[in-house]
């Protein structure tokens, strides 16, 4: 059954094998675990951070993680997504961005950035889908995420 659960620093080996499952996405961030400790920081970012993963039993299937920031004039940044390929067109993706934009909205932060590259069509797909709209040539961005967060006003 899968599980959606506040991702954990212990959970960081279990991203990497993750994403290992596609071998075209490459390695994951190797700061992904000081990310997580507090002891990395994106470009302006804040300390305020969370992740989730989506998990079977003890296997992490997908990922997420975001932080606030003031780059792009954003109030947070999606520092990470990934799903693994044979997971991948099951909702999952939409599950834990919704989850980031839910913790964003708590946190105030409407306005939300991403980092994609321009060859990733997939994710910029993806994320226009979900309202994104492109910011120049290696980001996207959500105006305002509170209309996309279930139960917003």
């Amino acid at each position: 059954m899968l599980d959606y659960r506040v991702a954990q620093t212990a959970d960081v080996e279990r991203m990497a094998q993750c994403r290992l499952a596609d071998p075209a996405a490459g390695p994951a961030d190797e700061r992904m675990a000081a990310y997580f400790a507090g002891k990395h920081h994106p470009q302006q970012a804040s300390a305020p951070r969370i992740g989730y993963v989506a998990a079977i039993g003890d296997l992490v299937v997908g990922y997420t993680a975001g932080h606030l920031t003031r780059r792009h004039q954003c109030d947070g940044e999606l520092q990470y997504l990934f799903v693994s390929p044979a997971h991948r067109r099951l909702g999952i993706a939409g599950e834990l961005v919704l989850r980031m934009f839910q913790w964003f909205v708590t946190q105030g932060a409407y306005k939300i950035c991403v980092n994609v590259a321009p060859e990733n069509e997939p994710a910029r797909a993806f994320y226009g889908s979900m309202g994104a709209t492109e910011l120049g040539q290696y980001w996207s961005v959500w105006l305002d995420i509170r209309a996309r967060v279930r139960g917003a006003a």
